[in-house]
């Protein structure tokens, strides 16, 4: 590649400031690295956390139906599960009216750790709102692209 054929340092700049991938990455590991650590007195990761909030629910969903909220495919989904069920947090189940479908359930052990995490979640989430203009506003449009 000559010199002629190269982007000029100004789009590269150009694509700084305007890409809204490159913004909610940084973002996303920002973020990840503040629930992270905040995490890190439950031994849970921020995606471990989310994951077992997703299955805090009524009934065990289909694996299909968390990896579709938490926009995965289920490959990773299963990778995300095995230390929540090696730590008896999480059991999948083979569903009872589909056999090829698993569900997912958080046990209660799992229930009890989300419980204490929780508050630390929403502390650490006011003292990240309180730096950002208008959260609500925020959320709905990143809701708006997944």
């Amino acid at each position: 590649m000559t010199s002629h054929d190269a982007l000029p340092f100004e789009t590269t700049l150009h694509v700084k400031e305007h890409c809204l991938c490159l913004a909610a990455q940084r973002a996303a590991r920002a973020l990840a690295r503040r629930f992270d650590a905040a995490f890190a007195p439950f031994d849970l990761t921020n995606g471990q956390f989310s994951l077992l909030m997703a299955l805090n629910r009524p009934q065990p969903p289909l694996m299909r139906d968390i990896a579709s909220l938490l926009a995965m495919d289920r490959t990773t989904l299963t990778a995300m599960l095995k230390p929540l069920v090696r730590r008896k947090l999480a059991e999948v189940h083979v569903d009872e009216t589909d056999r090829r479908g698993r569900r997912v359930m958080i046990t209660h052990s799992g229930r009890v750790l989300l419980a204490k995490a929780y508050p630390v979640w929403a502390r650490t989430l006011e003292e990240i709102e309180r730096g950002v203009r208008d959260p609500r506003r925020l959320r709905e449009a990143l809701w708006s692209i997944a």
